[in-house]
């Protein structure tokens, strides 16, 4: 039996300046944004929809009615007084008996519905919410991971101003268990973000995070409408869905993003170097996706926790942020092949995949975001980092200053900055390559 779909459309619109339609009925392109959900909902054969509504909730009805249109079936749940998104959803619980879906009727997405139901399947939880990061972590509610997509703690805003975040936002989708709701407590204006998920977290319930590159954006402000309308007009939105490959363009971090620092282990010594962020934020704005690829031998070695480089990636992600940029993911690899070192983690010792030049972290990226690494770039400053990207198949950028000599870079470039702009705009002039 196929999951049941709620859809919060209670929104107004005031900021878009809607007076006689609710917001999810504002345009994009030749359909609505309900409309588009819909579509991406019977796609993936999700035909049972339940609609939350309230203002101008006989115009939402008069427009999608029953759902035969649309190839679903539509119930309209109108709410009797303004209840939030967790205090509408209550509503349906004499109606649900099975985990179901939620999707909030502002936000445009495209995705594999598919994929997130399977992972929410995998090990029980009371919630998986879809995360992402994104250019505005500044005015955003974000949260934790750790590395078992488990969340760890919510840090909404405002935040301390001199304090260090993951950049990871909770995107309005969700698979709710139904035991949720005992938790519900009755009362208007309850909001999942707010009030029932930070609660659930702290009473010990089990919330996972499900990360995605693909496309979801709030319509929050006329600007925002503005750039969502050009990017679904322009196939972007289509084109993220995960069902597609995309290409990537991997960067190495210390002496690309970050200042070059022996062995960096304090938080204090992490710099971004100039034009970082404007590099990023221009990776970000394209089909390309972000991905890091760091050695961090001193893990191993016993200078440097797994907590303290979060630390590090904290600050760095929180410094992107700042400048409107962000990585997509980022991958480390812990080992070294060297025993000797006082205090080392010998488990991390010896031979492995993912220490470049190995490909191996190249070679995972490329497995969980559907990569396609022949239309991909490496850019690093070392040799190693060339190697590696030789050895996925990836074209490689040399940064120069640093370590490696071009000879086996496919580019060269002096910052990150240029090596960007250069494969955008085409502009390389190619340097002599060596095959790997």
């Amino acid at each position: 039996m196929a999951m049941k779909t709620l859809i919060l459309a209670g929104g107004k619109g005031t900021r878009l300046g809607l007076t006689d339609v609710p917001k999810p009925l504002a345009p994009i392109g030749e359909r609505t944004i309900l409309e588009h959900q819909l579509d991406l909902l019977r796609r993936h054969g999700l035909t049972d929809v339940y609609i939350l509504s309230g203002h101008l909730a006989n115009v939402l009805f008069e427009r999608i009615k029953d759902g035969s249109a649309y190839g679903l079936r539509v119930t309209h749940i109108v709410e009797p007084c303004p209840l939030g998104t967790a205090g509408s959803v209550a509503l349906l619980k004499h109606l649900l008996q099975e985990r179901f879906l939620v999707l909030y009727g502002d936000v445009m997405l495209d995705m594999d519905l598919e994929r997130l139901i399977a992972f929410d399947r995998q090990e029980k939880a009371m919630a998986t919410l879809v995360v992402h990061p994104n250019n505005h972590p500044d005015d955003s509610d974000l949260l934790e991971v750790d590395e078992d997509n488990t969340i760890v703690a919510f840090h909404p805003k405002p935040r301390l101003p001199d304090g260090y975040y993951h950049n990871l936002v909770n995107a309005g989708v969700y698979v709710l268990s139904p035991e949720i709701f005992p938790h519900i407590a009755c009362g208007p204006s309850l909001d999942f973000g707010r009030d029932i998920l930070p609660a659930l977290l702290q009473s010990g319930q089990r919330l996972r995070a499900y990360r995605t590159t693909e496309y979801l954006g709030d319509m929050g402000t006329p600007e925002r409408w503005q750039r969502v309308t050009d990017d679904y007009l322009s196939g972007r939105i289509a084109r993220r869905n995960r069902r597609n490959k995309r290409p990537a363009i991997f960067l190495d971090r210390d002496g690309v993003l970050l200042r070059h620092v022996d062995n960096l282990s304090c938080v204090e010594d992490a710099e971004l170097l100039p034009g970082v962020g404007a590099a990023v934020a221009a990776i970000n704005a394209s089909d390309y996706l972000a991905v890091v690829v760091t050695n961090q031998p001193m893990i191993a070695k016993g200078f440097l926790t797994p907590a303290g480089l979060r630390a590090i990636h904290k600050k760095m992600e929180t410094l992107l942020g700042r400048e409107h940029a962000y990585v997509d993911a980022i991958y480390y690899c812990p080992h070294h092949p060297d025993a000797g070192f006082v205090g080392e983690v010998r488990h991390l010792k010896g031979p492995c995949a993912c220490r470049k030049p190995n490909p191996g972290m190249l070679l995972q990226a490329a497995q969980d975001w559907n990569i396609d690494l022949a239309r991909s770039w490496m850019i690093g400053d070392s040799e190693s980092d060339l190697i590696a990207g030789k050895r996925a198949g990836c074209t490689t950028v040399h940064l120069r200053g640093h370590g490696a000599t071009s000879v086996w870079a496919d580019h060269s470039t002096s910052n990150l900055l240029e090596s960007v702009q250069s494969i955008f705009n085409g502009t390389f002039t190619p340097t002599q390559s060596v095959f790997i």
